[in-house]
């Protein structure tokens, strides 16, 4: 039998202070504003729920990639501000995750206030768990029970994922947002409507190997997109220029043409590219069929005839689920492909599960998010689950009775 995990509702917040792990990791704008904040809001209504019903919240976040610094420039401070605003209450803010400040404000904290730690990451031990065990028993330190509401984060075995859980076991729970997201994912991923079809993108095949395998298992035709398109299309015997290319995968791309050919899956790959000789020359991009693309240009962007074929695909699906860019979306000229996909999926009437940065900023930036049946807050978190089923977050989490 599954162990069905505890959430919010099997918890008695009345009097008790809740460390609750949240994802703030936003993206910033060139005039330091929050740009999207979404994650933000996802916390918002498990902060609530504890709230109403006489709880205390301390709010734990890691921003960007500090390694181990303090970096003024990465500061949680801006986000007391928002969240504020979003909770209609003052957000306390400390300038620290740990010391005799931080356990001050923890241990005066009243039921119905809120208080917000400094980036986690200021910390090398918040990674790295085993270089600073006491860090994890700091961060539990007046705290009666631990919520995870970052579902986005819960793929790593970090000291505010893990070890927390392990230290307030077995109090502790998933928030609203988690116990969403795992549900959701389960239930499309794991009973999908058929026809099913995934759409991969991204950079390279190694990161998604696993993913892939098991999305085979329930597919009924897969699409692949993005520069990892190039090192399926090599071993297939088509000439790919200077593309990039992993060589070492090629026996792996190999194996999972053969395996869509034994299993009768269609696999969709790009007919078509926009080339260009490098990522600053976008006034001599020109299409190109994948046989015909010149030694010195490199594929940059699915073409239209590619986007014809995939429109064509997704028309008989009932569940898709899209996961990586179609080109190199930081060049906006670039990025019509994957803008294009937004446009497609957001034309069908059918589930539509999208996770990952750059499918994801595709879809806000065209105002298409509305019409996604669900977006998943983590990229890498929701591969890794669909590849195994569960996350170091997840199992850290108590079972119900």
């Amino acid at each position: 039998m599954e162990n069905v995990k505890k959430h919010l509702e099997d918890v008695n917040f009345e009097n008790k202070k809740a460390l609750v792990r949240v994802d703030l990791n936003v993206p910033f704008d060139s005039k330091g504003n929050i740009a999207d904040e979404t994650r933000i809001q996802a916390c918002i209504p498990t902060v609530k729920y504890i709230l109403k019903r006489g709880g205390s919240v301390v709010l734990i976040s890691h921003l960007g990639r500090p390694k181990g610094q303090k970096d003024p420039s990465l500061s949680l401070e801006i986000m007391a501000k928002r969240l504020s605003e979003l909770l209609e209450r003052d957000v306390k803010f400390v300038a620290d995750s740990v010391g005799a400040q931080v356990q001050q404000s923890k241990q005066a904290l009243n039921p119905g206030e809120v208080l917000l730690l400094e980036n986690l990451r200021f910390y090398e031990a918040e990674e790295c768990p085993e270089k600073d065990p006491s860090y994890a028993q700091q961060l539990v330190q007046y705290c009666d029970l631990f919520v995870n509401d970052a579902f986005s984060t819960s793929h790593r075995k970090h000291s505010s994922i893990t070890q927390v859980a392990q230290l307030l076991h077995p109090n502790t729970c998933m928030g609203l947002s988690m116990a969403k997201e795992e549900q959701f994912l389960k239930e499309v991923l794991i009973h999908p409507k058929k026809p099913f079809i995934p759409i991969i993108g991204g950079a390279k095949i190694s990161s998604k190997i696993g993913v892939i395998k098991t999305l085979l298992d329930k597919a009924d035709a897969l699409i692949i997109g993005g520069a990892m398109a190039h090192t399926f299309l090599k071993v297939m015997g088509n000439k790919i220029g200077s593309s990039m290319n992993e060589a070492e995968y090629e026996p792996v791309a190999a194996e999972l043409i053969e395996l869509c050919k034994n299993k009768k899956i269609s696999l969709i790959l790009p007919v078509d590219l926009v080339v260009a000789p490098d990522l600053k020359n976008v006034d001599k991009a020109q299409i190109a069929s994948i046989n015909s693309i010149p030694d010195n240009f490199m594929g940059v962007d699915v073409g239209p005839e590619t986007l014809k074929h995939y429109e064509d695909a997704l028309k008989r699906a009932q569940t898709v689920f899209w996961n990586g860019p179609l080109g190199v979306t930081e060049v906006s000229e670039f990025s019509k492909g994957t803008e294009r996909m937004a446009q497609i999926l957001a034309g069908l009437q059918i589930t539509t599960l999208v996770g990952g940065g750059d499918s994801v900023a595709a879809l806000k930036k065209l105002g298409l998010s509305e019409k996604m049946t669900y977006i998943a807050t983590g990229g890498g978190a929701s591969l890794e689950y669909i590849e195994l089923g569960t996350l170091p977050g997840v199992e850290a989490i108590a079972n119900k009775k």
